[in-house]
Parts: structure tokens; C-alpha cells; sequence
């Protein structure tokens, strides 16, 4: 009796096995379903416009003959790549942003941090006010801000040039030659700290509040708690924001775009996308152009995952 009710179970459960792996097979679509929307915006936005700058960089419009006739668009290899790296300008201008993100980045993720840790204090008051208003900056289109900033740079409009001139400072000229990489370095410093600080704050509300109030009952002081039991907890963040200033630097374009109207010291190459952007729509050479966007494409991931993987194993050694 016992083995006739064993095997009629053996056999109900082998039954019921293919029933259960037919219902898994029909549900491992749905994930597919929910990731299809993600994944056709990141084809179609994302690999496909890189493709096609690969694509592109391989080509150059040759002229025949004396150029009365039309350029032909002839396979070229990897020669515009090799034009990229021979161009003293575009090698300059990636020299210059990678002084401008050494400088610019510390120092931007300094004040945000420092803001995001007064905000969290226990003595903090009118959060949601300073939250808005230091967040406020990022809301400002970055041509915008430019624009603005210009004002305050300009010698004959700027009321900081006129307050230093009444206490006998001299002039200060923000668009030297000298002076203007770091005025376009404040510029963004104003307009991102805000939202990097949301990001640190962010992590700093994620920390349990009990190891606060451990840390008070130990008798550690409020500077003590934010130096060694905040700051250490809030790295992820930090790094979070660390490698998105690294991208967006080697992205700067907009605001010495817009400070090349008043400033003969901005040229046309002054940064690698400003570089690329004269290339394709002032010198009509669309190919290397696209030759210089891969380039800069590949150096940002390097710097990118190389940061990340320096962080990463400083963590693990700790």
C-alpha cells in the first residue's frame, strides 16, 4: 500500500513538474516586456549615434582633381584618428579640461558636501528653503548662467570690478588669459554644487539615525560625527558624484561657447568638444569631427571606470 501511494505520488508530482516549468516559461517574457521601453531608448539614443560616429570616422571627403568637382566620400581607416592626435589644438584643449577637472571637481564637491552636512546638522533649520535655493542654480540652463555670469565679468558692467575699484583694489580682469579657465570653472562650480549636494544629502538621510545618537551617548561631539561617522558612510555618494563631474568635464562646451563673445581669449578649440564642434559645422569636415567625439568618448569612459576601479579597491584594502 505504502509503495502503490509513493509511486502515485512520484507520478502527481511528476505531472505537476512540467506544468510548473510551463508556467515559468511563460512568465520570463514579462521581464523582457518591462526592459523592451529602456532598451529601445538606449539603442536608438545611445549605441546607434555611437555607431554612427564610429562609422563616420572612418571616412573622409577627398577633392580631385584642381576641386571644381564634388567631394567624394572615400574609406579612409583609422588616418582621421591619427589627425586627431597630430592637432596641437585638440591635444591642448584636453590638457586644459583635465587641469580644469583636477581644480574645479574637489573643490565643487567640498562645497556640496559641506552644504549637505550643515543642512543634515542637528541645529539645521528651514531645510526644504535651503534645499530649493541651493538647488535652484542647476534649474538655470547653462547658456543661461553664461549669460548672466558674463555681466559680472565684464569690465565696464561688472559690480565686483566697481566694489574692488572703490576700495582700491585695482582692476580685476576675469577674462585674462590667465583668469578666464578659472571663471568658467566658477561658473560651473555655482551651477552644479546644488545638485551634487542633493545627491549627498541623499546619502546622509539614508545613514540609521541610531548610530547618531550611539555616537552622543559615547560622548562624540557633533564635529566628531561628522568627520568620522557621516563623512566615511557618505563615500558611495561621493564617488557617485566624482564620476559624473568627470564626465561633464570632459563635456564642457556651453559656457566658454558663450564667453567666446566677450573674451578673445576663448578660441575656437579652447575644449575637445568645441574643438569637434568647429570641425563638423564651421570647417564642414564632419568626419574627423566625428573621429574626435569617439576619441573623447573613449577617454571619458577610461577615466570613468578607472576611477571607479581605484575607489573601489581602496574600499576593499580598508
Amino acid at each position: 500500500m505504502t509503495a502503490t501511494t509513493e509511486a502515485a505520488s512520484d507520478t502527481a508530482g511528476s505531472a505537476r513538474a512540467p506544468a510548473r516549468r510551463s508556467r515559468r516559461s511563460r512568465r520570463t517574457p514579462a521581464p523582457i516586456g518591462f526592459l523592451a521601453p529602456f532598451l529601445v531608448l538606449f539603442a536608438l539614443f545611445f549605441l546607434i549615434p555611437i555607431g554612427y560616429a564610429v562609422y563616420e570616422s572612418l571616412f573622409a571627403k577627398k577633392v580631385s582633381g584642381l576641386g571644381l568637382a564634388a567631394p567624394v566620400t572615400k574609406f579612409v581607416g583609422l588616418s582621421n584618428y591619427s589627425s586627431v592626435f597630430g592637432t596641437a589644438s585638440f591635444i591642448q584643449g584636453i590638457e586644459r579640461v583635465l587641469l580644469f577637472g583636477i581644480v574645479q571637481v574637489p573643490v565643487m564637491l567640498a562645497f556640496a558636501t559641506l552644504l549637505a552636512m550643515l543642512i543634515d546638522s542637528v541645529a539645521a533649520r528651514f531645510t526644504r528653503f535651503f534645499r530649493l535655493a541651493f538647488f535652484l542654480p542647476y534649474g538655470i540652463p547653462g547658456v543661461i548662467a553664461a549669460i548672466l555670469w558674463s555681466f559680472l565679468y565684464l569690465p565696464n558692467l561688472s559690480p565686483i570690478d566697481s566694489v574692488l575699484k572703490s576700495l582700491h583694489f585695482g582692476s580685476v580682469s576675469f577674462l585674462g588669459s590667465h583668469t578666464v579657465l578659472w571663471s568658467i570653472a566658477n561658473i560651473v562650480t555655482w551651477e552644479y554644487t546644488g545638485y551634487n549636494m542633493l545627491i549627498i544629502f541623499a546619502g546622509l538621510q539614508a545613514i540609521p539615525r541610531e548610530l547618531f545618537e550611539a555616537a552622543r551617548v559615547d560622548g562624540a561631539s557633533e564635529w566628531k560625527i561628522a568627520t568620522r561617522v557621516k563623512l566615511p558612510l557618505v563615500v558611495p555618494s561621493l564617488v557617485l558624484t566624482s564620476v559624473f563631474s568627470i564626465i561633464g568635464t570632459l563635456q564642457l562646451f556651453s559656457e566658454p561657447q558663450v564667453l567666446r563673445a566677450i573674451s578673445t581669449n576663448i578660441v575656437s578649440t579652447y575644449t575637445p568638444n568645441l574643438s569637434a564642434y568647429n570641425e563638423a559645422f564651421t570647417l564642414n569636415n564632419p568626419n574627423l569631427a566625428a573621429a574626435m567625439a569617439v576619441v573623447l568618448a573613449i577617454g571619458t569612459f577610461i577615466l570613468s571606470f578607472g576611477f571607479l576601479r581605484l575607489t573601489s579597491r581602496r574600499s576593499i584594502t580598508r
